[in-house]
């Protein structure tokens, strides 16, 4: 890492030690940890925020290149953004921001307030793009207006929910009466898009509309195909020499239950002795990227296994936030 920004890092650990311990100095020993787990940090929400920035451009070009110069509109709250720009002709990075606000608000309960901060910086850059940049204007021909137009809003969708964000908020609402009504995301979001296509047919067309199906569907399959759904359920398995550690942190940082394991693992000759405890959590996609950093900060070198998990009863993952 940069020396000036590895300088930077230990600052900041040397005010926390002191600042917690009210000592004079801080040993390398005390340093030394701090230092790593922000530097993991440091690297993560980097490659994070590189995803959110990819996905504006791509959606972006979806909306300015695509759906936007030909009166198109697609599902979420980026269809209604649509719609309205069509009946209002207010600026649709104005509407952008002024529709997904109270969802990003939702958020902070929901998901956590770190996401719902990413939420808005995606969401606000969004704006600025659709504003301000001027993409070229691709195709006039309906169908490749549909299909292409959906698919790089998709893609744009997902790779911001690859880094931790979203830039259209339904899905968070989606999320939030999955849990209360107890119903899939899936039908919360097809209800969503059913009533804004219904508008959409009565205000501008049913020939727009049925383009706005189409349109969603494509976005809808390429958000499964960049992050395999919104809030996906994901089976971790860790295998860690510091699997004590990676424990405390997963039941007591946040609050999540975890199953532990005896195993004896089958690299090493007979003559050895080789216990160690596997650890296996459940936990969603949008969560993901906050555990892989808790591991990283304990041991970089962790076995984790990651499975699909197509449902699950009982327990308190649906209930309760990632903190």
């Amino acid at each position: 890492m940069n020396p000036f920004i590895s300088k930077i890092l230990v600052n900041i650990a040397q005010k926390r030690i002191v600042d917690k311990t009210l000592s004079k100095a801080a040993t390398p020993t005390q340093i030394a940890p701090i230092v790593n787990s922000l530097k993991v940090e440091l690297v993560h929400a980097v490659k994070e925020y590189i995803f959110i920035f990819i996905g504006v451009i791509a959606a972006g070009f979806g909306l300015k290149g695509f759906l936007l110069p030909n009166h198109f509109i697609d599902g979420g709250a980026t269809g209604i953004s649509l719609l309205l720009q069509n009946v209002t002709n207010l600026p649709l990075g104005i509407l952008l921001v002024i529709i997904n606000l109270p969802f990003i608000l939702l958020a902070t309960k929901t998901i956590n307030k770190k996401f719902a901060l990413r939420s808005i910086i995606a969401i606000t850059c969004l704006a600025i793009v659709v504003h301000f940049v001027n993409y070229p204007v691709i195709t006039e021909d309906k169908l490749l207006i549909a299909i292409f137009g959906g698919f790089f809003l998709g893609l744009g969708i997902g790779l911001a929910i690859r880094g931790g964000s979203v830039i259209d908020g339904t899905e968070v609402l989606a999320i939030f009466l999955s849990r209360k009504l107890g119903i899939s995301i899936g039908d919360v979001l097809l209800l969503i898009n059913v009533i804004i296509f219904s508008f959409g047919a009565y205000i501008l067309s049913i020939e727009t509309a049925m383009y706005a199906i189409l349109t969603y569907l494509a976005a809808a399959k390429t958000v499964d195909f960049v992050v395999d759904g919104v809030e996906e359920y994901i089976g971790v398995t860790i295998i860690s020499d510091f699997h004590d550690d990676i424990r405390k942190v997963l039941t007591e940082k946040l609050e999540r239950a975890c199953t532990i394991s005896p195993a004896k693992g089958g690299y090493k000759n007979n003559s050895t002795t080789y216990d160690k405890s596997v650890i296996y959590i459940i936990i969603t996609r949008l969560e993901l990227p906050k555990l892989n950093t808790e591991i990283d900060k304990i041991d970089k070198n962790a076995f984790i296994i990651m499975n699909v998990v197509k449902d699950l009863r009982g327990g308190t993952i649906k209930k309760k936030p990632l903190k």
